[in-house]
């Protein structure tokens, strides 16, 4: 008769083993060039089996390490000290910190391998508005300096690097960044440095986020960054719709991604997938590819429900989104690039799109001109191939697309098919340059550039199903 240490051990080496990762060395199998899967097409059943959350050998409680939660008592050092504890299971079956229902007010802390971090019912992670409390940290290679100003950055109220196994859920619980000082900082150019992530896991596998509700991120809310096989799920994201750069989930040179089931409601782009920032997102030359959205609802007055960039040097490609309801969003389908950003976004599935009160429905554009500083390739042109926008329906649409390619550098192979926009009369419908497409069943008629019957056998292999 196995004990409960050994059952649990079992299933969590099942766990690891299923997802492709060595427990023994804490490699992994598969994958080469930084993580990057050995494929060459999107698997889109990755969303089809999520990992259930396994026990762990090991749990304790928030308060076992002296927390209070009466949202006044700062309990960083608690926090550090149950995960620097817990840690030592990482290899013996691993940990589960549960935190009790309470307001626990706390500044940034790491997590660990092997490691579940549980809300329970009621519970809030509270961040704390001390500057302090969010240690600087230096900045991501893709990116070479902060993405808001030279030098490195604050870090994420949770953060993590270089991990395997992380589970991150509970009864609904909320993680609350209190981002209010954060964006009047930003709005009276007083940072002094960029913004820290209400979540971001760097260069980690086997991720987990599930019935979770994030708050008021100072920046990015959620940031998956170098890492691969990370799941959210049923999570709910909310920030004023005035709040500044609050984007609700951006995959960032990742790969085997599933976002699913999510609510978000924000300041900025509902779901942004990124991959590198101009010369340093060329050099580091990692994608972000194989991606599965699902079932997301979002409302942004300021951006856009699904954007592409612009950050995205070092590739987007295979992805596929499905069942996307934006609302009342400056944009709903955005792809952004520059030149200087090099790179390219292609092989993107686009389908079952539902737009209420969208300015612009589909935009592309080669001229989201921020640069990390002036030594970006100017002749390094993003390439734009093999995008297919189906089955998109909206209403009070003021324009149903917008899209500018660069000259030197024409996006190509835009397929738009079963399309129905409600557009405002009296008002341009389409606006096209340096695009080349086809389009089938498309309301209203778009703009010549994507009636070229010479695109037709092209998007017949990736648009119409």
């Amino acid at each position: 008769m196995l004990d409960r240490f050994q059952l649990v051990l079992i299933l969590n080496c099942i766990f690891i083993w299923r997802w492709g990762v060595q427990l023994s060395k804490g490699e992994d199998i598969g994958w080469t060039d930084h993580g990057k899967p050995d494929q060459t097409v999107l698997d889109k059943s990755i969303c089809a089996d999520i990992p259930a959350v396994m026990p762990r050998v090991y749990s304790a409680s928030i308060t076992d390490f002296g927390a209070v939660g009466d949202g006044t008592t700062l309990n960083t050092d608690a926090f550090q000290k149950a995960i620097f504890n817990l840690s030592t299971y990482s290899d013996q079956g691993g940990s589960t910190l549960h935190i009790p229902k309470g307001t626990w007010l706390t500044g940034s802390f790491n997590l660990t391998n092997h490691f579940t971090l549980y809300l329970e019912e009621g519970a809030v992670i509270l961040g704390s508005q001390d500057p302090l409390q969010w240690p600087l940290i230096a900045p991501l290679p893709s990116y070479g300096r902060g993405r808001e100003l030279p030098g490195p950055r604050h870090i994420s109220l949770i953060y993590g690097e270089n991990l395997v196994d992380v589970v991150i859920t509970g009864q609904n619980g909320t993680v609350d960044g209190q981002g209010s000082i954060w964006w009047a900082q930003f709005k009276s150019k007083t940072l002094d440095y960029t913004r820290g992530h209400l979540l971001e896991l760097n260069n980690s596998t086997n991720i987990v986020v599930t019935n979770i509700t994030f708050l008021n991120s100072p920046f990015w809310t959620l940031h998956p960054v170098y890492c691969s096989n990370v799941f959210i799920k049923d999570v709910t994201i909310l920030a004023p719709l005035n709040s500044p750069n609050t984007d609700g989930i951006d995959p960032d040179s990742s790969s085997n991604i599933c976002i699913q089931d999510c609510y978000v409601r924000n300041g900025d782009d509902i779901i942004s997938i990124k991959s590198g920032w101009d010369e340093y997102g060329i050099a580091f030359n990692r994608p972000s590819q194989n991606i599965v959205i699902q079932h997301v609802v979002g409302e942004t007055h300021t951006s856009s429900g699904i954007a592409f960039g612009s950050e995205m040097s070092g590739g987007i490609e295979h992805v596929y989104v499905e069942d996307l309801t934006i609302l009342n969003a400056r944009r709903g389908i955005r792809f952004k690039t520059a030149a200087g950003r090099g790179g390219y976004i292609r092989n993107i599935d686009i389908n079952n799109v539902v737009m209420h009160n969208v300015t612009n429905a589909i935009e592309f554009t080669g001229f989201y001109g921020e640069h990390p500083d002036g030594h970006y390739n100017q002749t390094a042109f993003s390439i734009i191939n093999r995008i297919s926008i189906s089955n998109i329906v909206g209403d009070h649409i003021t324009l149903a697309g917008n899209l500018q390619g660069l000259p030197e550098a024409p996006y190509t192979g835009i397929c738009l098919n079963n399309v129905s926009l409600d557009v405002i009369p009296g008002k341009l419908v389409w606006n096209c340059s340096a695009v080349q497409g086809f389009s089938m069943d498309v309301v209203p008629e778009p703009c010549t550039e994507l009636r070229d019957e010479n695109a037709s056998s092209l998007c017949s292999a990736v648009c119409y199903r």
